[in-house]
């Protein structure tokens, strides 16, 4: 049977190498893979897991940076109708080990290197009965009971089918880090990934000339994302791990990339960098996802590539990607997060779940498609997040008698006349000061505008008049030897209302501290401050 479109997520490979072949899919460093030998590596590593006796739906984890064999397992484990839990490379083994325990995997694919470091952990995870090793190795012997097998000797298995599996299946868990907590498995069906990648391949205009940058994590929904809206057109992937901004740039400019997604943090860094003029020439466009694009850091890249079409992108793990802005709407409306992306509906409903009128701000709700399966093995949560649309929803008539799902973000936002959302904060994130509900967010846009700060977050503290006060913690500008903590405030009062003003700005050295998706660590800072000053309190106390 000849597939002439994808409906699950392998096929997105096998669709491309039927119509080129010899195209290249793949780029590590000096090495390449085309669609046809990625397919092959597929189609041998999921026979590979059939000869494992690895079952529908079980769970094979993949820890390791970016390189061909990630890629390869996650969607050979599709293949053979398991199910892949990307691991990010960042993580440490007791993160590790939680993942492993919680989702049950079965089998996990890490490096020698990463093994030596694990060992001590792997005893936690019971239901992990096989270890495949990217090289072979004498590290093998850490694995204690285990059995390990060498990636050549997966791969070396005899040709056979996997299971058979339906769109609706699950596919992937791609665990997120909580703002509280211990990291949730977001699960995610075929048709989840498989219709993200169609949607905003087509909004991008992915095509077969692009080369995409990987420069995420491959754990992260958007990082993922790289690989399946390249492989759904045949485009081909540059995958990247990098220590420094600079060598994206060097890698944008040796690879000829055509489309970059990143996130806030990136870009910052990158628009302090000169850009090499072939960078410039190249890029097609630029993606933003993870959080709010600051103003000041859109302009400034928009100096650096005026020929690039800037994304401007919302999304969730939970489903995906919910919205984009167009680029031609840019320059109106830099701010808004855009409307929905195509085959999915997005709402701003009341907490009694009616809809909200134009510019009243309410929570951010995603029906369709991308809609995922739940977080694994946690009923609390998911009630939380995935909840039944109200019977009159936009969308839902009244003889329709089959509930239907859709993600509660946890997000506010607001909906102008024209159609367009605006991002106003999480809704546990949001500061409670005089009265007024300010987005941390917003203060941040302001900081960065006025170009007195390298990085920057904002948080609210306890306070017995206010509610809460607003507390900023900044890095000096690229250059300067301190934070001017004077003017900064002084160029706060010119730019916000009074409630908005931080209480208290405290320089930190850079970078600050990021979770592993890159983004800064709002939570981790604003706890690490709270600590300080209880044990500063004490000890004067």
């Amino acid at each position: 049977m000849h597939m002439t479109e994808s409906t699950l997520l392998h096929e997105l490979i096998a669709v491309s190498a039927r119509r080129s072949p010899q195209s290249r899919a793949l780029t590590h460093g000096s090495a390449h893979l085309s669609y046809a030998e990625l397919h092959q590596a597929v189609t041998s590593f999921a026979a590979g897991l059939m000869a494992l006796g690895v079952q529908r739906g079980e769970r094979v984890a993949v820890y390791l940076e970016k390189r061909f064999e990630g890629v390869i397992a996650s969607f050979g484990a599709a293949a053979a109708g398991a199910v892949f839990v990307p691991m990010n490379p960042l993580l440490k083994p007791e993160q590790v080990a939680f993942i492993a325990q919680d989702c049950d995997v079965r089998v996990l694919i890490t490096s020698p290197e990463r093994l030596a470091q694990l060992a001590p952990s792997l005893a936690q995870c019971p239901s992990l009965r096989q270890l495949v090793l990217t090289e072979e190795s004498p590290a093998a012997a850490e694995a204690g009971a285990l059995p390990v097998l060498s990636w050549q000797a997966l791969l070396d298995s005899p040709a056979r089918a996997g299971h058979r599996v339906i769109d609706t299946d699950m596919v992937a868990i791609l665990y997120t880090s909580g703002s509280t907590g211990r990291p949730k498995g977001v699960v995610l069906s075929h048709r989840n990934m498989v219709a993200g990648a169609k949607s905003v391949a087509s909004y991008l205009e992915n095509n077969a000339q692009d080369s995409l940058l990987a420069a995420l994590p491959l754990s992260f929904d958007a990082g993922f994302s790289q690989l399946t809206t390249a492989f759904h057109v045949g485009a081909r992937v540059v995958l990247l791990n990098y220590l420094l901004p600079r060598d994206v740039l060097k890698a944008m400019e040796r690879e000829k990339i055509t489309g970059l997604t990143a996130v806030p943090p990136l870009y910052i860094q990158l628009t302090q960098l000169e850009w090499p003029a072939a960078v410039v020439e190249q890029l097609r466009y630029f993606a933003n996802t993870g959080g709010r694009m600051p103003r000041e850091t859109l302009a400034l890249l928009r100096q650096r590539a005026p020929r690039s079409l800037p994304y401007l992108m919302y999304g969730l793990t939970e489903a995906f990607r919910s919205t984009y802005l167009p680029p031609s709407e840019v320059d109106k409306r830099p701010d808004s997060i855009g409307k929905a992306i195509p085959n999915a509906e997005i709402l701003v409903l009341r907490e009694d779940g009616t809809p909200c009128d134009v510019d009243e701000p309410g929570e951010l709700v995603h029906r369709g498609a991308l809609v995922g399966l739940g977080y694994w093995n946690d009923a609390e949560k998911t009630a939380e997040r995935y909840k039944l649309l109200p019977a009159d929803a936009p969308g839902r008539q009244a003889g329709l008698q089959l509930p239907e799902y859709a993600v509660f973000s946890g997000d506010n936002v607001r909906r102008d006349a024209e159609g367009f959302l605006y991002f106003i904060g999480r809704r546990d994130e949001m500061i409670k000061t005089s009265g007024y509900r300010v987005s941390p967010t917003e203060v941040e846009e302001v900081l960065y505008a006025t170009r007195l700060v390298g990085e920057c977050v904002a948080f609210g503290v306890e306070h017995p008049m206010l509610g809460q006060s607003i507390q900023v913690i900044a890095t000096a500008p690229e250059g300067a030897a301190a934070l001017d903590a004077g003017a900064l405030l002084a160029a706060c009062r010119q730019r916000m209302p009074a409630y908005m003003v931080p209480a208290g700005i405290e320089e930190q050295p850079g970078p600050l501290p990021r979770n592993p998706n890159g983004k800064i660590d709002r939570k981790l800072l604003s706890t690490a401050w709270l600590q300080q000053r209880a044990e500063s309190e004490a000890t004067s106390g």
